[in-house]
């Protein structure tokens, strides 16, 4: 059993999604002992933004830049990863009413067609990631943004990284929320319930 745990949050030892996305992955290796982790911290780390270089490199141009050569071996480091993971486990903040820039080129690097995603002949999309991987995401955010509350239609956050990962094959997919941090009297009730929730998670 492969655990992929991934944390975008640049608050360091101040971010919530981290705590929770630590208390998910403990949680997973105790449902199954000898499992083992790979972390990927992309806020200390992060894959640089796609430029014109990775997208010939793509096509098979050689590139000569040695900084597009060293992120390109970062890029191929991401997808085997996310192939070899059983369980992956992704701290996703909302950061102005979507992802941080560090996830989403993390997405950019795991949505590539003919890897794990095609077209068919109808022109559908065919995911090409098994879909027996299991997804635990710690989503957090400032206000409420929850189907039915008033800045719902805001959430850019949660719906992205679901449809990406969607796209690619990946349906079974739990989201670990706690929101409503920057409401005065909210932050800790609210993640307290998401940790009782993560003590919940069945194997």
């Amino acid at each position: 059993m492969n655990i992929l745990h991934i944390d975008s949050s640049i608050l360091g030892e101040n971010s919530v999604s981290r705590a929770l996305t630590a208390a998910i992955t403990a949680r997973q290796q105790s449902l199954h002992p000898g499992a083992t982790v790979t972390y990927r911290d992309l806020a200390a780390a992060p894959a640089a933004h796609l430029s014109p270089a990775h997208i010939a490199a793509w096509f098979g141009d050689t590139p000569s830049d040695p900084a597009v050569i060293a992120d390109l071996a970062t890029g191929q480091a991401i997808l085997d990863e996310l192939f070899a993971a059983d369980i992956i486990v992704i701290g996703a903040p909302m950061y102005n009413f979507t992802l941080p820039t560090q996830l989403k080129s993390w997405i950019d690097r795991i949505l590539i067609t003919g890897k794990t995603f095609k077209y068919n002949e109808q022109g559908m999309p065919v995911g090409l990631v098994p879909a027996t991987k299991k997804v635990f995401i710690a989503s957090t955010r400032g206000g409420q943004y929850s189907e039915g509350a008033p800045a719902a239609f805001l959430d850019h956050q949660e719906t992205l990284l679901k449809g990406a990962l969607n796209f690619i094959g990946l349906t079974d997919i739990t989201f670990i929320r706690a929101e409503g941090l920057a409401i005065p009297g909210q932050k800790e009730p609210s993640v307290s319930a998401a940790k009782a929730e993560i003590e919940k998670l069945a194997a």
